[in-house]
């Protein structure tokens, strides 16, 4: 999106690309505006991140070359309270997309009430290339990089994209070196007995089955033999996947990377999660499954279905794709996966979309809760860490859609309006520094 389309945006953070995951963060704040009232005066300090740092990360690899790889750590608002958001490896990592998801981090804490703010950090790598070595020494030096803007109550990074617990680890290990003692609260994540909390893994998964079955009642669907298709079967979609079929649900379409399988008869979900880890993704689910078959990507987007699960990268849903969608109901598991354009067209079919900004925003809620946890030294069991993620899931989404039936608005809106008030409300009431 050009600054000429939208002379009001800061020339340095403007994007020609108006599908680029910051220009359709910006379309979507631009949307929310109009509702904010006297707040509106604030609303430009959504559009820029506090702090954007981009850092080389030198490793020394295997066979004694040395690579750099490009590394980034944005803070998007911290007006609320430190920054929260994870770390993701990946060949398309850009400082356009980190930005981007960090604001999304920003609204996401602000709709579901955490004392948090936004960031996002990422490597441009793919993982798959390095050995175990060469990951934990890039990790490593990474998290020295950066180290001089995160900290238990700075900035707090999280798992992402194709990274996890032991990650995590590297990264709680090196800052802890690097400040000379234990530092557990600087990464949520964790493994278990490193100061993770119980339940972690699975709750962005959860967040949106919650989400989804409080979006599916007040349309009159029943999950009960409702039809689900779901992109990326990682933590999310798969734990999605599990709790949908565990209420009854069918799930009759899958797509990752490796291509997409369609089982109308239904998918073992158990064996096809199987089928992910032992294969590196669900292409083999149809050699050994009678019923299921491996189809043309692109007619994922066809597929007939009551919900779908868009789980993996974002930008995925296009306006084309849109029209040809025929569910009910959309559950964002990933972020950003619906450009602007396409929630045009869902608003004008009828179709519901619970947006990635609650929907998928139980892994924070979680996190929080690990960072509480570490803190006072003191854990919860897994079954109260769900019962006060479903309540804080359930109790957002019920003011959310308050707020849209009162504004004749969309959910999206709604949720970035919940969300937008509350950040310039404290950005208003904190002032500007001299």
């Amino acid at each position: 999106m050009s600054a000429k389309t939208h002379p009001s945006r800061p020339l340095s953070f403007a994007s020609a690309d108006p599908d680029s995951a910051w220009a359709i963060y910006l379309t979507q704040v631009d949307r929310v505006a109009p509702y904010l009232g006297h707040l509106a005066k604030w609303v430009d300090s959504l559009k820029r991140p506090k702090r954007s740092l981009i850092v080389d990360v030198p490793v020394e690899m295997d066979d004694g070359t040395v690579r750099h790889f490009e590394g980034f750590r944005v803070q998007h608002n911290l007006s609320r309270g430190p920054g929260k958001g994870g770390i993701r490896f990946h060949p398309n990592v850009s400082l356009d997309e980190v930005m981007a998801l960090s604001a999304w981090m920003t609204v996401k804490t602000a709709a579901v009430g955490l004392p948090f703010g936004g960031a996002k950090g990422g490597i441009r790598v793919d993982p798959k290339e390095l050995s175990p070595g060469e990951l934990e020494r890039m990790t490593r030096r990474y998290t020295s990089e950066i180290g001089i803007i995160i900290g238990p109550q700075r900035d707090i990074p999280a798992p992402d994209v194709n990274t996890n617990g032991q990650i995590m680890a590297w990264m709680m290990d090196t800052y802890s070196m690097n400040t000379g003692h234990t530092a557990t609260g600087v990464v949520t994540g964790k493994p278990v007995h490193l100061g993770g909390s119980l339940g972690r893994v699975k709750a962005p998964g959860r967040g949106v089955f919650v989400t989804g079955s409080e979006a599916a009642k007040r349309i009159g669907l029943e999950l009960k033999g409702a039809k689900v298709a779901v992109q990326g079967l990682g933590n999310v979609g798969g734990t999605a996947a599990e709790l949908f079929a565990g209420a009854g649900s069918t799930i009759v379409a899958v797509q990752d990377h490796t291509g997409t399988v369609v089982a109308p008869e239904g998918f073992d979900i158990a064996e096809a999660l199987a089928v992910v880890k032992r294969e590196g993704g669900i292409a083999g689910y149809a050699k050994n499954h009678k019923g299921a078959e491996l189809i043309d990507n692109e007619k994922f987007w066809d597929v007939e279905a009551n919900i779908l699960i868009p789980a993996a990268l974002e930008g995925q849903i296009t306006e084309a794709r849109a029209q040809r969608i025929k569910a009910k109901l959309v559950l964002e598991g990933a972020n950003g996966p619906t450009l602007p354009a396409a929630d045009d067209v869902f608003e004008k079919r009828g179709i519901l979309v619970v947006p990635d900004v609650i929907c998928n925003a139980g892994g924070v809620t979680v996190s929080y809760f690990e960072w509480v946890q570490d803190f006072s030294s003191f854990f919860w069991t897994e079954d109260e860490i769900n019962v006060r993620l479903d309540k804080i899931m359930r109790d957002a989404l019920e003011h959310i859609w308050t707020t849209a039936t009162q504004h004749k608005i969309g959910l999206r809106t709604a949720t970035f309006l919940v969300a937008c008030e509350r950040i310039l409300m404290a950005r208003a009431e904190r002032g500007i520094y001299p």
